[in-house]
């Protein structure tokens, strides 16, 4: 069947060229969906404030996420769409300028489609106005998608969520489990012990607890690198430039870690991040967030085939049990330190961690969820 006469699922996203981690879970997301043949993707994508962007052309509709009117009136539009038959959000509060903003409820109100929405957040302690927010959401679509157990488990408890609620892992590239030698050899660090994180860099993250774990890993392990990869998060720019990075460069320096610990200070497109991965002997999860119940980034190092150390945030804690990782707790670069000379002093366990992962993770394949994420839209459409 030509693709132009598939129904169009509409997904409401930022979507790239902009720079953020719900962008390109969008663009792979959609790719995967349209290689089932069963749907057509299409994008409602949502600018920020102080950009606007030249999008492909599977671009349907753009919007401020701001512009309160023009949320109705792009509802009106889409409701005229005879082909587009349903509409998929993705949500982080972020998206929709900030925890506070409604902006997602008048666009409910007005439209007429199926919607699904897709939960990047759920906050396990919500505060009475998220509370609200939420319930108020998920009252006005017909399901709603997360990414693990937990997120079950606190929409129904906490926020007393009756709608159906479907389990969809987030998607990671499908990739061949391989040795970290000849990747290791592309970035020139075949003589290095690697630990690597990646992500968009900010307060939060958790880098500067590994940073201070080093000098008794150094020790023991003199070729250690910790390789930190991403550019800072464009919102942090925005408000307070490189002052975290900054931080983190005046702490290596103080540690005497100047030959311990690189950066790789760039958007890094998903080819290359894999690359770092799989480089990579450990890959250290150090988000400090309590609340945070999805990472892709650690979902794709575990795709790769790599051994992981993480915090114990709810994805983490869903995911990481002994035949996977190990788990240290938050801002405990002693923990860090006990953890990363255990592993690396043990490279059977490794090799058993690393394959456990691979194995784990072929659910979660771009394919995999594409096929799952069009099973709902069929069910919602039927």
């Amino acid at each position: 069947m030509n693709s132009d006469n598939l129904p169009i699922a509409l997904f409401m996203s930022s979507y790239p060229p902009r720079q953020c981690g719900i962008a390109t879970f969008t663009r792979d997301l959609t790719n995967a969906i349209d290689t089932s043949q069963k749907f057509q993707t299409k994008i409602l994508a949502l600018n920020d404030p102080s950009n606007t962007y030249e999008y492909s052309d599977k671009v349907l509709y753009k919007l401020k996420a701001y512009d309160y009117d023009q949320y109705i009136k792009i509802a009106n539009h889409i409701n005229s769409n005879e082909s587009v038959k349903a509409v998929c959000i993705q949500h982080e509060f972020g998206l929709f300028c900030g925890e506070q903003s409604c902006h997602p409820l008048p666009f409910l109100d007005h439209l007429k489609k199926p919607a699904i929405i897709t939960f990047h957040s759920v906050f396990p302690t919500p505060h009475d106005e998220i509370k609200k927010l939420v319930i108020a959401i998920s009252k006005r679509v017909k399901n709603i998608v997360v990414m693990t157990d937990k997120a079950v488990e606190i929409l129904r408890q906490e926020y007393q969520v009756e709608t159906p609620i479907s389990i969809i892992h987030h998607g990671i590239p499908e990739v061949n489990f391989e040795s970290q030698f000849s990747y290791k050899n592309k970035l020139n660090l075949s003589d290095k012990l690697v630990l690597s994180s990646f992500g968009m860099v900010g307060p939060g993250k958790g880098y500067e607890y590994v940073i201070d774990s080093l000098p008794e890993v150094v020790r023991r392990f003199p070729n250690a690198l910790y390789l930190i990869v991403g550019a800072t998060h464009p919102g942090v720019m925005e408000e307070e430039g490189e002052t975290y990075r900054d931080s983190l460069i005046k702490k290596i320096k103080n540690l005497g870690l100047e030959n311990n610990v690189a950066f790789h200070n760039k958007y890094v497109p998903t080819e290359k991040i894999i690359n770092y991965l799989k480089a990579s002997d450990i890959y250290m999860s150090t988000s400090q967030n309590p609340e945070q119940i999805t990472s892709g980034t650690l979902v794709y190092a575990m795709g790769c085939g790599r051994a992981v150390i993480s915090t114990p945030f709810p994805h983490a804690m869903d995911i990481i049990k002994e035949k996977n990782g190990l788990i240290v707790d938050y801002d405990k670069p002693e923990e860090f330190t006990e953890a990363i000379i255990s592993m690396l002093s043990n490279s059977e366990q490794r090799r058993f961690l690393e394959m456990n992962n691979y194995e784990f993770t072929r659910q979660m394949t771009w394919k995999n969820v594409g096929i799952k994420y069009s099973k709902v839209f069929e069910e919602l459409i039927n």
